[in-house]
């Protein structure tokens, strides 16, 4: 049975510095092994990507960030608190058809204890011009504002964007990437999974993840020195394909 997400708020140095950390983590499904003994941590206030391969555990590794699913084996303690710690959207977000954007946002923020200004959580990511537009009339990149709008409702401290730019055109792709970086300035942490090297080149923090390890971990610059490349793209082939480990930031040395 796997184990459980753990929250602490005790202001140590750790919980000070990282909004999540994970140690020895393990998640199969059956006798398929996606993640094996990986720890890392996600510093506080900045953004992380997380990038690797189709298929590496990219988006079980965020399920697990989120509490949306356990860990086989392992702990992941969250250094978050308040109502709704985590806000999170997932790679296919769904909506009721029917229902416009705004009714869909006010539905979400009922679920909350705290007063919601559902405008307001609109305008934060652009959607305030189609608050009366029914979602099943929203274009793909609307609809993933719209999620994002949602996981922002209760200002949660950590936000987990799984592929929140897929599919998207490039004017989109822009928007998009603006209100994530605004989110830091509001003292959230994000962690977003992205195939887009240019993009995740703007992160703060990095986890390249491959065949279920963390193979490469720390800032762009960082991961590049660690695998002596000039380029992202380089460092992440390099990484990728000989595996190269580093202990940055708690993760596991070969």
């Amino acid at each position: 049975m796997g184990e459980r997400v753990a929250t602490s708020d005790e202001n140590t140095p750790a919980a000070a510095s990282a909004v999540v950390e994970a140690t020895d983590i393990s998640k199969s499904f059956g006798d398929v092994d996606v993640l094996e003994e990986v720890s890392f941590s996600i510093p506080d206030n900045r953004v992380t990507a997380i990038i690797g391969p189709n298929g590496s555990g990219k988006t079980t590794l965020a399920e697990l960030i989120t509490g949306v699913d356990t860990p086989t084996a392992g702990e992941i303690t969250l250094h978050a608190s308040g109502e709704r710690p985590v806000g999170y959207l997932p790679q296919d977000p769904r909506f009721q058809p029917s229902a416009t954007v705004h009714e869909t946002v006010a539905f979400y923020a009922a679920l909350l204890a705290g007063e919601t200004d559902v405008d307001a959580a609109l305008a934060r990511v652009g959607l305030e011009a189609a608050a009366d537009r029914r979602t099943d009339a929203l274009s793909g990149g609307m609809r993933r504002l719209l999620g994002i709008a949602v996981s922002l409702l209760g200002s949660p401290e950590l936000v987990v964007l799984d592929e929140p730019t897929s599919g998207l055109d490039p004017e989109m792709t822009r928007h998009v990437y603006d209100v994530i970086s605004g989110l830091t300035e509001r003292d959230q942490a994000v962690v977003l999974t992205t195939h887009d090297l240019s993009r995740a080149a703007d992160a703060d923090y990095l986890l390249v993840v491959s065949d279920g390890d963390i193979v490469s971990a720390g800032s762009p610059d960082a991961v590049r020195a660690d695998t002596e490349t000039d380029t992202l793209a380089d460092a992440f082939e390099t990484a990728v394909r000989g595996r190269t480990v580093t202990s940055k930031g708690g993760d596991r040395s070969e």
